[in-house]
């Protein structure tokens, strides 16, 4: 595993200098969003010297893109703005062949109407369910020409809640193409803190081998996410990584969650670690 992080930790007025500051940290991996480019995470369109210009600027510094965020409310209770954001999806898919990035992330929503990563008690109705197989199936389709990789992640403000509801989604899709972004800390509730090992077990023992990329966010001790540097919290990092190695995944761990002002110290951290 190397470590990457997502490239907009780094907010600067143009894409050269955003990228300067990754390679200036020492990294030679993001997941990238196509607002460092000065462009919508996921456009309506996009002209072929934008891509080229990303492309030439990734290009000159070495720096890898496994992965595009592609994220949008996939349930939104307003059929408009699942149809707008599938459509979009459609455009981002070619720009994520173009950079050789292989997969999408996607958010796999919520009701809440104002807030994607805000949480609504009818994200665990039938209709939400159905809405979330429907809308899947349809950024497939959307995405297909490209072969892209549709990444989802258990996020407990989502409809994909836990491991359990992400292994259903796989078993119920089965399709190659869905596969797992697995963030430690975003499996923690406040409440399952304390069984530590054994959240971080079972998800991978559900999921390990439908894992296509890692994310590394940091849990507090108030078992809230992020807002803190990778190594300052409460997460069993060792765990964690030892279970990324055990089920196989050679991928990078992509860095989120944090200030650009505690990027190195995270990035020490993990480094430090990998060496142990």
């Amino acid at each position: 595993m190397q470590v990457g992080i997502f490239a907009k930790t780094f907010a600067r007025p143009t894409l050269d200098e955003t990228l300067d500051a990754v390679i200036g940290n020492g990294l030679r991996c993001v997941q990238f969003n196509l607002s460092c480019a000065g462009l919508p995470t996921l456009p309506a369109s996009i002209t072929p010297s934008e891509v080229d210009a990303i492309r030439h600027a990734l290009g000159v510094r070495r720096i890898e893109v496994p992965a595009l965020s592609g994220t949008f409310n996939l349930i939104h209770p307003d059929p408009a703005v699942v149809d707008d954001g599938i459509a979009r999806l459609g455009v981002l898919a070619g720009v994520a062949r173009s950079l050789d990035a292989s997969i999408i992330t996607l958010c796999t929503g919520t009701r809440n109407p104002e807030n994607m990563w805000r949480w609504h008690a009818a994200n665990r109705s039938a209709d939400a369910w159905r809405d979330l197989l429907t809308g899947m199936e349809r950024a497939l389709a959307a995405t297909e020409a490209t072969g892209a990789i549709l990444g989802v992640e258990p996020e407990i403000s989502n409809v994909v809640e836990s491991p359990q509801q992400a292994r259903r989604l796989l078993d119920e899709l089965r399709s190659p193409r869905v596969k797992i972004v697995m963030d430690g800390a975003n499996l923690f509730r406040p409440e399952t803190v304390a069984q530590m090992d054994q959240v971080l077990e079972g998800a991978f023992d559900l999921l390990g081998p439908d894992i296509v990329l890692a994310h590394a966010k940091e849990l507090r001790p108030d078992g809230a996410v992020g807002d803190c540097a990778v190594g300052a919290g409460i997460l069993a990092w060792r765990r964690y990584l030892n279970l990324l190695r055990t089920n196989g995944y050679t991928g990078p761990l992509i860095i989120h969650g944090v200030k650009e002002t505690e990027a190195p110290a995270s990035i020490a951290y993990l480094q430090q670690e990998f060496a142990t």
